[in-house]
């Protein structure tokens, strides 16, 4: 097919659950490709000489090269050039904000019209593996004597397990939920992220001879010198950043109806019956503030507004994830900010609030929100839900003399993930602050690298395949 013909071709549209029925229940919204449209979408990649993909995507996936494997019907080698690089395909390809790393530097996208759909084609690849039952993991590695202590079973934690694996260096993730998966678990919905991808990706790790201990906290159950002496000879911190950032309202912490966005969303996920009332008001503008609001619309509130400070054009949030709030006819109200709790009796009955506008731009590159003065105005709640941020929580390295950064992110060397404890590495949101699982993964990978030759004796950065400057992320 002549370029011209691919350039013709529309970007394939997945099928998905109409508003009315999902917000029911929390089904998978977006069923994916069938063979025909996939094959059309990867028609429309352009195989490009420099594939500027490629380098928008953090993990480096050699992309043109398994839609090109696809479009030769070639799926389970087009997988397989897929596992050369990630560690968890099925989960990166449901959940990464692919507009703002893969597609968002493709060609087409930026220049001739709308991007491939670069996701939903790796999903289809690696659905097609599970329909077809095919054999998802390579053979790990016979087993060196050597032991690592993974704390955390996220992203990042996951992914450090499955490299070292590979190299018969086996590891213990120590969990401090009763459930595996840090944030993808008690985090992402299911309605975006289904738990038995999760689950299968967790099992392959198990079967590949990774241990997991659930329940555990490292710096309250046990700590970092106890794991050395049960004989840990490297330790890898990937807890992630799962403490909401308050908002700093007056009565914010004894209020009752307000909450952290991280905390109501690891409750639900963890089976609790959460109530949040009919009026719900959530503050921020990424996707967890998106995920609140239609989780707590499928637990039958019946009026959910989210408050975002700045305007749509820097909303953080995934465009797909808006998209679907919008249809299941959540109001987004920009450019306003609560500053005030309204209580009676200790319980929440209104949010004061004010009207914004965007100034010049911050250190983030976003225009900075002013507060308008005498533009206050008041929304009745049952509950408030902050989901502006979240930072790491410390408990893990409690006695351990080890430098953080000013924002309380660990200090690693921004090429290797060492720590200033030799012995410790760590990555992930912990290290950059919260950002995509992607990321993590290839932080996974730079650490499993680092670890294998610490453990070996080696330099950490001579010669080595994978670096990574944390600062240009």
């Amino acid at each position: 097919m002549k370029a011209k013909e691919r350039m013709s071709i529309a970007r394939q549209m997945p099928m998905e659950m109409n508003p009315e029925k999902r917000i029911n229940n929390f089904d998978e919204i977006v069923s994916g490709f069938n063979e025909s449209t996939v094959i059309l979408e990867a028609e429309r990649c352009l195989q490009c000489k420099k594939p500027l993909c490629v380098k928008g995507c953090p993990i480096h996936n050699n992309i043109p090269g398994f839609i090109k494997l696809l479009r030769e019907n070639k799926i389970e080698e087009a997988y397989w050039e897929l596992r050369k690089t990630t560690s968890m395909p099925a989960i990166c390809s449901r959940v990464c904000p692919h507009e703002f790393q893969c597609e968002g530097s493709c060609i087409r996208g930026k220049k001739k019209g709308q991007s491939v759909s670069i996701g939903m084609i790796e999903r289809y690849i690696v659905d097609w593996m599970v329909e077809h039952k095919k054999t998802m993991f390579t053979a790990c590695a016979l087993p060196e004597n050597k032991k690592v202590a993974i704390i955390g079973s996220g992203p990042v934690g996951f992914t450090v397990a499955y490299w070292l694996a590979q190299k018969g260096i086996y590891s213990t993730i120590f969990e401090s939920l009763p459930v595996y998966g840090g944030m993808l678990t008690v985090g992402i919905p299911s309605f975006r992220l289904p738990r038995s991808i999760i689950k299968a990706e967790i099992e392959a790790l198990k079967v590949c001879g990774v241990k997991f201990i659930t329940g555990v906290t490292i710096g309250k159950d046990t700590s970092v010198d106890d794991l050395r002496a049960e004989g840990f000879s490297a330790i890898f911190n990937g807890v992630g950043a799962h403490k909401s950032l308050k908002l700093g309202l007056e009565g914010e912490n004894s209020t009752e109806g307000v909450m952290p966005g991280a905390e109501y969303l690891k409750r639900v996920n963890l089976g609790e019956k959460v109530n949040l009332g009919e009026k719900v008001v959530v503050v921020g503008g990424g996707n967890v503030a998106i995920d609140v609001a239609r989780t707590a619309l499928r637990l039958g509130s019946k009026d959910v507004l989210v408050l975002y400070r700045r305007s749509r054009e820097e909303m953080p949030a995934s465009s797909i994830e808006v998209h679907h709030l919008e249809e299941e006819k959540v109001r987004i109200k920009f450019l306003a900010a609560p500053i005030k709790i309204h209580s009676k009796n200790g319980k929440l009955q209104k949010v004061e609030c004010v009207k914004m506008e965007l100034g010049e731009p911050d250190e983030s590159g976003r225009r900075r929100p002013i507060a308008l003065k005498g533009s206050n105005f008041t929304i009745e709640a049952d509950s408030l839900v902050a989901a502006i941020s979240q930072v790491v929580d410390h408990t893990v390295d409690k006695d351990v003399d080890i430098d953080l950064m000013s924002w309380g992110t660990y200090n690693t060397d921004p090429q290797t993930l060492q720590t200033s404890v030799p012995y410790i590495f760590a990555g992930g949101d912990n290290v950059l602050g919260p950002q995509t699982v992607a990321k993590s993964v290839y932080h996974g990978k730079v650490a499993a690298e680092s670890i294998e030759r610490y453990l070996n004796g080696q330099d950490l950065k001579e010669g080595r395949k994978f670096l990574c400057n944390s600062i240009d992320w």
